[in-house]
């Protein structure tokens, strides 16, 4: 059996056992945190940091947590609303001008949080490394024309959300996405999660591990390969280049759930905003989106590429997130449900 380290109330055992299976059979290296009204109650991490198994996953180890940064980026904007700095139904070109070019003038900030801006890709050919040029790239956002109505289907914008959430942001507060995040969210938070990976946090990051099937699937814009690069780890791109580990995407997240007093109960609440109900047009499957996050009762959630996840309970005030290194397509999530569902058993007790 692969070593755990950390703690775990008893209630929550079932969540190490799941875990200590999952390095048993499919990861490499991971770590597991749940939170209860703020306080945690799992904080787990184990297994290794590389695909030979020699050097081990350690307490502060991070890595690329892929889209689950969409949920960082979306609570900058969350906050900034609950302070009265940004009206989410607001046009966005009353932050970012430009944007209204090719017909986006009634484009509302709230359709952006929602995937229902139309933007869901880039028109035209583009490399991961144009990427990392921010004004290019969101002068090119700001002057494509969108796919459909703006606020009348939903899709998700993968790539794209980071980028026109995180302009609006900058517009708003004079501070990039990474800086605003790093300033009022992690900092008071106390969460080791970076959006622009600092030098000095170099030394602790565990490179992700492709799936045997490859670096990326087809059609996929950006691969396990391109997030090993010193360019990915200084950019900003805040739909995806986010790094940390579960107990940093717990405590980040722990906002929405009334930790921290970082939002007010009635900001918090504001995420269960539905935006969006139907078949997602990129994902092509059934989506309920709120303002960032997908919705299914009184939880919101989200989750990157390969497999890690976070999930937010209202009701039960509980956190529950999950970070690994090996990425796996098909059935990757199925680690991190089965981790959330380890959580229900210790909460309902």
């Amino acid at each position: 059996m692969t070593d755990i380290s950390g703690t775990c109330e008893d209630r929550f055992g079932k969540v190490r056992d799941v875990l200590a299976a999952s390095l048993d059979n499919d990861d490499v290296g991971a770590s597991v945190a749940v939170l209860v009204d703020g306080e945690p109650v799992v904080d787990l991490w184990g297994g290794y940091v590389d695909a030979a198994r020699t050097v081990a996953w350690e307490r502060d180890t991070i890595t690329t947590v892929w889209s689950t940064t969409k949920t960082m980026t979306a609570l900058c904007a969350l906050v900034l609303a609950d302070r009265g700095e940004l009206d989410l139904d607001a046009p966005v070109a009353a932050y970012w001008p430009e944007f209204a070019a090719a017909g986006k003038e009634k484009t509302l900030v709230r359709h952006l949080l929602g995937h229902t801006a139309g933007l869901p890709d880039f028109e035209g050919p583009i490399a991961v490394e144009d990427l990392f040029d921010w004004p290019a790239v969101t002068a090119r956002l700001a002057a494509q024309a969108p796919a459909w109505e703006p606020g009348t289907a939903g899709g998700y914008h993968s790539v794209t959300f980071g980028f026109l959430v995180g302009e609006v942001v900058r517009r708003v507060t004079g501070r990039s996405l990474g800086t605003y995040f790093a300033e009022e969210v992690a900092g008071p938070l106390g969460a080791d999660f970076h959006i622009g990976l600092a030098a000095e946090h170099d030394h602790r990051v565990a490179p992700l591990i492709p799936d045997p099937q490859g670096d990326k699937p087809p059609g996929f814009l950006v691969g396990v390969s391109d997030s090993y690069s010193e360019a990915w780890r200084r950019a900003e791109v805040p739909a995806i280049n986010g790094f940390g580990n579960a107990r940093s995407v717990a405590a980040a997240q722990s906002a929405l759930a009334g930790g921290g007093g970082l939002l007010s109960a009635a900001g918090a609440e504001r995420v269960f905003e539905e935006q969006f109900h139907g078949e997602d047009r990129v994902l092509g499957a059934q989506m309920r989106y709120g303002l960032g996050y997908r919705l299914e009762g009184r939880t919101c959630s989200w989750g990157g590429w390969g497999g890690s996840v976070v999930l937010v309970d209202a009701e039960n005030r509980m956190v529950v997130a999950y970070v690994m290194n090996q990425v796996l397509w098909d059935g990757g999530y199925a680690r991190g449900l089965d981790v959330v569902m380890a959580a229900y058993d210790g909460i309902m007790g």
